[in-house]
């Protein structure tokens, strides 16, 4: 186990690399091929030669690329220096950037926001894993009765329907009509119980949505392992069908759950934008769309480094869970 840790460790570390990579050159280095200079969308495009030239050695522009990922690679770690001349800034490790449209490091600018995306996925998260399972194994092993085709038919409605409709569908009602939820985001450590009734209603549209791809998936997978020769054979042998669905057929039915919700949960943890934009919320998803229309690529880089992040650790934990459920993983 120790050794499939580490392996899985180092391709963590090596894929984070090549996203970082591959981020800095979409960034800096394609503007540059299309005859584009980052540093005009910092000065404007009437400034002069000389205000271009002092943003470009300010933010490192005037180096050659590698040399720029080498830098940002090595602020991450020990932080980094911004030197204009006369005007110095300081960006303290782990330094993702800094911003010259708002004169800040993008760092603490992510860690402020990021805690909205916690917050928002992880209660999400585990309504949507726990109630889109069940329901998807209960319209399994009822397949073909009522209960099966109203569980189907709202799982088909929570696909189609799209985030924002729901969304202001649930605040025209439950939160003007109805007044039964605030509509707006409060830190845990500020007001817990603020915390929990500014998210409950974001929580329950965001599980809708998620909930209906999972009874889908859980009922089709449950469904393709109860015809398999060892669930028959387990039955020939007199095991009762609750042992047979619950030791047998669940455990073949949780990896395909596994991959899905650890893609999931890594992408919200980056970022939910339309969430966020659709229940006011300040998280990354925000600060992307922000950092986009003013084309401040410091920032947008992190948040893409963030999301990264997430979604290539969220892998490594479904990649460890694997190799709980079926150890045969582990040889591979």
């Amino acid at each position: 186990m120790l050794v499939y840790l580490v392996r899985r460790l180092l391709n963590v570390a090596f894929m984070l690399l090549v996203v970082a990579a591959v981020t800095f050159g979409i960034f800096f280095m394609v503007p540059k091929l299309t005859g584009t200079d980052p540093a005009m969308l910092y000065v404007g495009k009437i400034a002069d030669k000389a205000a271009v030239e002092g943003i470009r050695i300010k933010m490192g522009l005037d180096k050659s690329i590698v040399e720029q990922f080498w830098l940002f690679l090595k602020g991450i770690v020990v932080g980094r220096d911004y030197n204009g001349g006369f005007e110095k800034a300081h960006c303290a490790a782990p330094c993702l950037g800094y911003s010259f449209k708002t004169e800040q490091a993008v760092w603490p600018l992510m860690t402020r926001s990021v805690g909205v995306d916690f917050s928002l996925a992880l209660g999400a998260s585990v309504l949507w894993l726990v109630f889109g399972t069940a329901t998807g194994v209960i319209s399994a092993l009822r397949r073909g009765t009522a209960l099966d085709r109203l569980t189907m038919t709202g799982a088909l409605a929570g696909i189609s329907l799209p985030i924002y409709f729901t969304g202001m569908l649930a605040i025209s009602v439950f939160v003007y009509q109805l007044g039964w939820f605030p509509n707006e985001y409060t830190n845990l450590t500020d007001d817990p119980v603020r915390w929990f009734q500014g998210l409950a209603l974001p929580w329950i549209t965001l599980a809708f949505l998620f909930a209906a791809t999972y009874a889908r998936l859980s009922r089709a997978t449950l469904l393709d392992v109860l015809g398999e020769d060892y669930i028959r054979t387990a039955r020939a042998k007199g095991l009762g069908e609750r042992t047979v669905i619950g030791k047998h057929a669940l455990r073949s039915t949780l990896t395909p759950i596994m991959t899905i919700f650890g893609m999931d949960l890594g992408g919200l943890l980056g970022g939910a934008v339309l969430t966020e934009y659709t229940f006011n919320f300040r998280g990354l998803g925000y600060q992307a769309v922000t950092a986009i229309q003013s084309s401040d690529l410091p920032v947008i880089m992190g948040v893409t480094l963030f999301a990264a992040f997430f979604i290539v650790m969220a892998n490594l934990v479904v990649d460890l869970l694997y190799a709980v459920v079926d150890p045969r993983v582990r040889l591979t």
